[in-house]
């Protein structure tokens, strides 16, 4: 996508075909913006079980199979990959990893 249209409202988008640079108007009241589709997650080759590039968890949580390690957002949601999903996605591995640490606490 390379414009939106419209003052008050979306009208439409202007689309550009990144192969042979087309472009053409698309008429629309509604855009989702996506901010990539390839997790970053090279580093952890090797470290973390991975599926097609995506880290695997343990849904719905977001641990790992490596105990301590906590995965969410875009290197792990295969399906809707948006930002506010992500968004709920860190705020759940917070929260399990903060029960990790209190079971390691008193499992010491």
């Amino acid at each position: 996508m390379e414009e939106i249209a419209g003052d008050d409202a979306v009208t439409g988008v202007t689309l550009r075909d990144v192969t042979t640079d087309e472009r053409r108007e698309f008429a629309t009241d509604g855009v989702f913006m996506a901010i990539g589709h390839t997790p970053n997650t090279r580093l952890f080759e090797g470290a973390l079980e991975l599926d097609d590039g995506y880290i695997v968890v343990d849904e719905p949580r977001t641990t790992t199979r490596v105990a301590g390690v906590f995965a969410a957002g875009d290197v792990t949601d295969t399906i809707y990959r948006q930002a506010v999903t992500a968004a709920g996605q860190g705020c759940k591995a917070a929260i399990d990893a903060e029960r990790f640490l209190e079971e390691e606490a008193h499992a010491g």
